[in-house]
């Protein structure tokens, strides 16, 4: 009986020093994870401090400057740097502008601004080499003609027609028209020009042909167009016309130009001559032939291009 009860209170004693154990361990292992986590929290917090500053650069952050790209240009809502004359604006308050190496002078006036070079002069060995005059033309140009009865001036615009643009440009730029004759004026219908007066220019640019251009205009009254023999053999002739004749579109005459003033001088062009002028005489003869058998007729004295 003795040794049964001494038994019972040896288990007893056993079980609660097991549970006493148990509680101590939990109690460490809480204490240890409570540990963990203030650490936790204060390597966090110094980590933070660490990098804010950093970025600050022990700047005052109430008076540091907020972060742009690194050549300081401002970014737009476009994400696109700002035109110069913006960032200098955007930027002056901040820094001082460079003096400037040498001292400023006030703005020139109209007599002082440098004036554009003016346009070379008619060179005859021009006018005999065709392959040398094929400068582009302005996309859009005003030209008078200085003819015996009065100035027209004539608008052209590259885009209706852009290969017989660029030549009629070159032919007035080189001088061609000075004293070329409209040797075909049919009333109500064209006036015709462009057959150089001296025969050996006329010769050299027979067959200085220049391709199509597509008919993006009509053949309305006033409008400027090239004369051609067929198919992609434009050279130096045009006409205007006299009224709409419309029905030279679907031939593939394309207009380049209109007439913008001085239609009235063009409808008074003597045309009591009609087509009797020969133009393979024209070609072979010259001013020569028409001022004698032809002494009536109007010539375009001088073609310029108007500033």
């Amino acid at each position: 009986m003795e040794r049964e009860t001494w038994n019972l209170e040896r288990n007893r004693l056993e079980l609660m020093s097991r549970k006493w154990n148990d509680a101590a361990t939990w109690k460490l292992v809480r204490e240890f994870m409570k540990l963990i986590i203030r650490s936790g929290f204060l390597f966090v917090t110094l980590i933070l401090m660490a990098c804010g500053s950093e970025e600050s650069g022990g700047a005052d952050p109430a008076t540091a400057e907020p972060s742009f790209r690194r050549d300081r240009s401002p970014i737009t809502d476009e994400g696109a740097a700002p035109p110069p004359s913006q960032k200098l604006r955007s930027e002056g308050a901040k820094e001082a502008a460079p003096a400037p190496d040498k001292p400023d002078r006030p703005p020139m006036g109209a007599s002082e601004m440098k004036k554009p070079d003016p346009a070379p002069a008619p060179s005859a060995g021009n006018l005999l080499n065709p392959s040398s005059l094929t400068a582009r033309a302005p996309d859009q140009f005003k030209v008078k003609f200085e003819t015996t009865k009065g100035d027209v001036v004539l608008e052209v615009l590259r885009f209706w027609s852009p290969r017989g643009a660029d030549r009629f440009y070159n032919l007035v730029t080189s001088g061609y028209f000075k004293d070329t004759a409209f040797f075909r004026v049919v009333n109500g219908f064209v006036a015709q020009f462009g057959i150089h007066g001296d025969p050996g220019v006329s010769q050299a640019w027979r067959s200085a042909t220049i391709q199509d251009d597509e008919v993006k205009e009509q053949n309305q009254r006033g409008t400027i167009v090239f004369a051609t023999s067929g198919p992609n053999s434009r050279t130096v002739q045009f006409f205007i016309n006299f009224k709409d004749n419309f029905g030279l579109d679907r031939q593939g005459f394309s207009p380049f130009g209109r007439v913008v003033e001085g239609m009235e001088v063009v409808d008074s062009l003597h045309s009591s001559y009609g087509e009797s002028p020969s133009q393979g005489r024209i070609q072979q003869e010259g001013n020569v032939y028409l001022k004698r058998d032809f002494p009536n007729l109007d010539y375009i004295k001088r073609a310029v291009v108007e500033e």
